[in-house]
């Protein structure tokens, strides 16, 4: 979408309620859990001897993580990273550090987990993080992938649940001004509340 600079009121809940009732869904609960149970296949097939670390992206990744490890059913471990270009905003800046993960990924394999790979620069500069660390290997999964030509990374996800035309989305874990994260199904913001 182009970009548009305009003010916004503060974030409410009420103004929240107000943008899901605007916003159109794109994918249900079934259609997203369907991906998911796709995406876990991948994975299993991949990694299911590899002994991995599941590194989660906070925030927008814990549903997402959550849902895939349920459905991984290997010897894993979890932790997370917490590194973000939005904050509560609608558009992104520079990568912010909030949270290092506590395990070494010294000689693992590492999938990283994140809810959107919209531009790249987030989980590309959290993979080239992995891999200073010494990461055997660093797969990439995503429960969405926006379809646009605005990426600034050659990366691409190695597992991608669904792709979507370039709206600004949330629900499953992706917010809108850090509400609607807890939202059942993947919906597009109305373009008069972006």
């Amino acid at each position: 979408m182009a970009s548009k600079e305009t003010k916004q009121p503060p974030m409410t809940a009420a103004l929240a309620e107000e943008v899901r009732g605007r916003s159109r869904l794109l994918y249900s609960a079934e259609q997203v859990e369907t991906a998911l149970d796709s995406m876990a296949i991948a994975i299993a097939k991949d990694l299911s001897n590899s002994n991995p670390i599941m590194l989660s992206v906070m925030t927008g990744a814990f549903i997402t993580s959550s849902e895939l490890a349920l459905r991984l059913k290997f010897p894993l471990e979890v932790d997370y990273v917490h590194a973000s270009r939005y904050g509560d905003a609608t558009r992104g800046g520079e990568l912010e550090w909030h949270r290092e993960p506590a395990l070494s990924l010294k000689g693992r394999t590492v999938l990283l987990v994140d809810d959107i790979f919209d531009q790249g620069a987030t989980i590309a500069g959290i993979a080239d993080y992995c891999e200073k660390q010494g990461a055997k290997q660093v797969r990439v999964a995503v429960l969405v992938d926006k379809k646009h030509d605005r990426k600034l990374t050659e990366l691409r996800p190695d597992y991608v649940g669904l792709s979507i035309e370039d709206y600004y989305i949330f629900g499953y874990g992706m917010d809108y001004r850090g509400y609607l994260r807890n939202s059942a199904g993947i919906y597009a913001v109305d373009d008069a509340d972006y």
